[in-house]
């Protein structure tokens, strides 16, 4: 199959194309944001091949009907969207833009095409506050902040687009978090600026680059009242991507969960790269970030089912692998 990947140079999106590069013809589509061009040098050298580029904006409607009938795309892979959840509380409109305009320029431009095919990165973000655990997709929606009702929009626009349009196959991926790094270490989660995801701040915090890591809140309702999040390989993840293209090819869906199934503490989470990294990790506890939830893990039972899909990457690996990354691709940074 010919592949787009919008976003295609940030962190899970070159991941993913490493694993597709083998099987399909994929074309990368990025505006590049919070990404480098020495991301696709590094890919290149994994791969082996060059793979055509096009520096582009996903909300550029005219430029993605040219580039989809240029390249004969048979299915789209959506990762560019903003993602933090702190900075969708404070920057809202920044996030509905990007995110919710982007599918609504992307949706004409591939119907133009006649490449209807998508599979778009949604969250667990989309469910809320749990009313239970696990997390499967029968779990009522209703996101706690902007990033989350962003995906979620874009979740109920895709299932309106493509109820009375059968040409339509669309997947929707709602992982949870992912963390660790390609087994080359060439490629990894390099974020610019202060990382707002846990596992790139741990490891700054390891490698001396930070002082302390930020805990926010010690007072959830969970055994060691921090918060307690799904923490995926990010491998495990892009092999669910790969399964969802051949899903596409044999019929259609809407939300599937891609997660690991457990819960672990950001107490868990510092422990464990200590014991990997042999440093302790100093962190600091700050109140409650807005748009946060106390725990919030995985049903990946559909999954295992449509998708033959499973993730069996431990944490361990995830931690040793962050952890040789950080240390061969050590910044100047200052907290």
């Amino acid at each position: 199959m010919n592949v787009l990947l919008t976003s295609r140079t940030g962190y899970i999106g070159y991941h993913t194309g490493v694993l597709l590069q083998s099987g399909h013809r994929v074309v990368l589509y990025d505006y590049q944001s919070n990404s480098s061009d020495e991301v696709l040098e590094k890919l290149a050298q994994i791969t082996g091949q060059q793979t055509p580029f096009i520096k582009g904006d996903v909300r550029d409607t005219e430029l993605l009907k040219s580039m989809l009938a240029a390249y004969h795309i048979d299915v789209v892979v959506r990762f560019a969207g903003l993602k933090a959840v702190g900075e969708s509380v404070e920057k809202p409109v920044d996030y509905y833009a990007n995110n919710v305009q982007g599918a609504i320029c992307l949706l004409p431009a591939m119907k133009s095409a006649r490449g209807q095919a998508l599979v778009f990165s949604s969250s667990a973000t989309v469910y809320g506050e749990p009313r239970y655990l696990r997390l499967d997709e029968s779990h009522p929606t209703g996101a706690t902040n902007p990033y989350g009702r962003s995906k979620l929009h874009i979740e109920e626009m895709l299932s309106d687009v493509a109820t009375p349009d059968p040409a339509w196959r669309m997947a929707c991926l709602c992982y949870f978090n992912p963390v660790g790094v390609h087994e080359s270490g060439l490629v990894g989660e390099n974020p610019s600026g202060v990382p707002n995801n846990l596992m790139p701040h741990i490891a700054q915090v390891a490698a001396g680059q930070r002082a302390e890591r930020s805990v926010f809140c010690d007072d959830y309702p969970t055994a060691d009242g921090t918060g307690v999040k799904d923490y995926i390989h990010v491998m495990d993840l892009t092999e669910g991507y790969v399964a969802a293209l051949a899903f596409l090819s044999q019929t259609t869906g809407h939300a599937i969960n891609l997660g690991a199934g457990k819960g672990y503490s950001v107490r868990d989470m510092i422990r464990a790269f200590e014991r990997a990294s042999g440093r302790q990790l100093p962190y600091k506890f700050f109140a409650r970030r807005a748009g946060d939830v106390a725990a919030c893990y995985s049903d990946s039972q559909k999954a295992s089912k449509a998708l033959n899909w499973r993730a069996p990457r431990a944490l361990g690996n995830m931690y040793t692998s962050t952890w040789r990354f950080q240390q061969s691709h050590r910044l100047s940074i200052t907290s």
